[in-house]
């Protein structure tokens, strides 16, 4: 139930802010500018801030619309996770030196890193089911079981037989002598 509620909670300021993105993407176009100009060719992508920015909302939506939903919770996440890596990258707050402004870069700072906290718990979450990395050892210990249990089935086989074996070489030479 608390997943039922919490999901949306989580994916709502992302939807907004994509939408947002989408929309008006030059205010944070131009605070991307300089990061994009500097890395754009060495990540094999244009060199378009205002793109990249409705790129970035684009995925904010989907995602948050997919995390919402409870399609895909886990990956939603991780997509969400990674569109906001760029808003907590391109915080200025650290060199802010007007104490107001100063003060509202904090708080998005620290919204942000809250949210990417959160996206990261909910990109882990199982929803009460075994992962994969826990079926996956499951698997491997059922595996490992039952060729154990078939050696040791093997070798009683064999012992069997080995007896079998004797025994009739005893009956055919009793039966001959």
């Amino acid at each position: 139930m608390i997943r039922r509620i919490a999901r949306p909670m989580l994916a709502a300021p992302f939807i907004a802010d994509g939408i947002e993105m989408i929309r008006r993407p030059q205010s944070r176009a131009d605070v991307a500018r300089p990061l994009v100009a500097r890395y754009a060719g060495k990540a094999g992508i244009p060199n378009d801030p205002e793109l990249l920015v409705r790129a970035n909302g684009a995925a904010m939506v989907a995602g948050g619309a997919l995390l919402a939903a409870g399609r895909f919770p886990r990956l939603a996440s991780l997509v969400l996770s990674a569109a906001v890596v760029p808003q907590v990258a391109l915080n200025d707050f650290w060199n802010e030196t007007h104490a107001p402004a100063r003060t509202a870069q904090r708080g998005k700072l620290l919204k942000n890193v809250g949210l990417l906290g959160g996206l990261l718990l909910s990109s882990v979450d199982t929803a009460g089911k075994p992962g994969l990395v826990y079926r996956a050892g499951m698997a491997s210990d059922s595996v490992s079981r039952g060729l154990e249990s078939t050696r040791r089935e093997a070798k009683h086989t064999a012992r069997e037989a080995k007896l079998e074996t004797k025994l009739a070489a005893l009956r055919a030479k009793n039966a001959l002598g």
